[in-house]
């Protein structure tokens, strides 16, 4: 599917709001789990229509190192805690997948 910049920014705040409610929903739940670390969203190709959009946009400014472009912390969490930002991550990248773009939910301790 070919996106203009303004379908791809639409399509990313949705994934966003996804991210942003998946954090809270499970905050409220479990509280904030000290296990620390990072969560983000690698969309592939880098050459793919809505990564060139969102390139355009401003909302991804680089390759990542193994392809791609890398999303951090798509829910926009402030906190430290790896479970509650791999909720958000997971989030983000069903919306995109769901949309047909290549996206996959990564983290890391910290």
């Amino acid at each position: 599917m070919k996106y203009t910049k303004t379908g791809a920014l639409m399509l990313h705040q949705e994934a966003i709001s996804a991210a942003q409610q998946a954090e809270a929903d499970f905050r409220e739940k479990h509280g904030e789990p000290w296990y620390c670390g990072f969560a983000w969203v690698k969309i592939t190709p880098a050459t793919s229509s809505f990564a060139r959009q969102l390139r355009k946009a401003g909302v991804v400014d680089h390759v990542a190192w193994d392809g791609g472009y890398d999303i951090w912390n798509p829910g926009g969490s402030g906190t430290q805690s790896m479970d509650i930002k791999e909720r958000g991550a997971v989030a983000y990248a069903g919306v995109l997948r769901e949309a047909g773009i290549k996206a996959y939910a990564q983290s890391r301790a910290d």
